[in-house]
């Protein structure tokens, strides 16, 4: 908590430059999280950022690890608003109760050989997708560098589940992700 108090003055002095606060969330993996002191200490930090960024009427990037459910209650009882969940490595019927709220899931290039991000695909309304590269990591190629490049493969993926062109994928994913950061637009040509 004392990182996090120590950044808010930065945090809030640049506001009107931020996109989003984060990369934050919840890890319950052993390495971080073996205890349930050390699983409440990630919640207080998680609750303070969400309301840091509902104050500054900025967007959440949430990256969970092992807390697909907790991470979900969590930002619901917060009354989180503006929500993208990167990465997700919960199960698909949790990511739904996410939709319900009308939180956004990014899908990597990983894709490919992620069992548990297919089936997210599958269930995942395209209206609730971003796309993401994640690089240097969450490449389609295990071990290998991701480039930015890469997001076409996951474009390319979700249009074949989804039955629809690369194009349109594109074009939803890109919407969804204007009306989650809204000052993207000033960075696109058009």
């Amino acid at each position: 908590m004392q990182d996090l108090d120590a950044a808010v003055p930065l945090i809030e002095k640049y506001k009107d430059q931020l996109l989003a606060i984060g990369e934050v969330g919840l890890d319950f993996s052993p390495r971080f999280a073996s205890t349930d002191t050390q699983r409440e200490e990630q919640r207080l930090v998680l609750i303070r950022q969400v309301e840091i960024a509902k104050r500054l009427n900025l967007p959440l990037n949430v990256h969970s690890r092992s807390a697909g459910r907790p991470t979900i209650n969590l930002l619901k009882e917060q009354e989180a608003e503006k929500v993208l969940l990167h990465a997700f490595d919960g199960k698909p019927s949790v990511a739904l109760e996410g939709v319900k709220a009308g939180y956004f899931f990014s899908i990597p290039p990983s894709i490919v050989r992620s069992g548990q991000k297919q089936k997210l695909v599958k269930q995942l309304p395209l209206e609730f997708m971003c796309l993401e590269t994640d690089s240097p990591a969450l490449g389609p190629e295990k071990q290998v560098r991701n480039e930015p490049r890469n997001i076409l493969v996951s474009a390319e993926y979700i249009a074949n589940v989804k039955g629809v062109s690369v194009e349109k994928v594109m074009e939803v994913t890109t919407q969804n992700a204007l009306k989650l950061f809204p000052k993207l637009q000033k960075f696109l040509r058009v």
